[in-house]
């Protein structure tokens, strides 16, 4: 692509994708407004601020760190698809790097941007249909979901997706991974309820230290 051609892409990218994440937003925000509306029924200030503080005091922190952690990996393109189509952390950030790992493309390229994207677009679609099989099988397969064989299963799945993930980049590179791999380790020995959104970031800091230090003594 020619350097006019990558302008206009993303020119368009960031275009379409504000304009679908303020829809989306509105779609959202309408339903229990609406509700609201319909039945005249609205939440006391003092009872709604009693939710709602808790609620930003926790959520949207995690919101921004998410956005900054997760930007450089899925590109602008994925970050805006991933963020309107929601599931990031055991979906969406999964299948893109897995696709990208596939595919030979580094994040944080054009290349991998566009797999990226590809790869998001195609993890929402299937989802939609697992869910409208969900919808429409529901009756029949809740027994076969609850029952004590499978249980423990769907109790590991984000366990199993991220490890799966984990062997193959750990692999890669053992020396950089041990460092924020012990820390998250004792990060859940002595505080196993913290939320991702705390533990994204100081992973992310501990393997760019852990990597610098390494560089400069020539170990890498």
């Amino acid at each position: 692509m020619t350097e006019k051609e990558l302008s206009s892409y993303d020119a368009t990218i960031h275009r379409n994708g504000r304009i679908w994440m303020v829809l989306a937003l509105l779609v959202t925000e309408s339903v229990p407004l609406l509700i609201s509306i319909h039945y005249h029924a609205w939440p006391p200030f003092a009872t709604f601020l009693q939710g709602f503080l808790p609620t930003i005091m926790v959520f949207w922190p995690i919101a921004l760190v998410e956005v900054a952690t997760f930007t450089p990996m899925l590109g602008s393109g994925g970050t805006y698809l991933a963020f309107v189509t929601g599931n990031l952390s055991n979906l969406k950030v999964p299948c893109a790097i897995s696709a990208m790992e596939q595919a030979g493309v580094e994040p944080s390229t054009k290349e991998g941007e566009i797999i990226s994207t590809l790869a998001i677009g195609a993890s929402s679609l299937v989802t939609n249909l697992i869910l409208l099989a969900g919808v429409l099988l529901i009756a029949q397969i809740t027994p076969l979901l609850q029952s004590p064989t499978l249980r423990p299963a769907f109790q590991n799945l984000l366990p199993a997706l991220f490890g799966a993930l984990g062997v193959v980049y750990v692999s890669k590179n053992w020396k950089i991974a041990a460092a924020p791999l012990l820390v998250m380790v004792l990060f859940f020995l002595v505080a196993p309820k913290l939320q991702v959104g705390v533990l994204i970031p100081v992973g992310a800091l501990v393997s760019i230290a852990f990597a610098r230090i390494l560089y400069k003594k020539g170990a890498l």
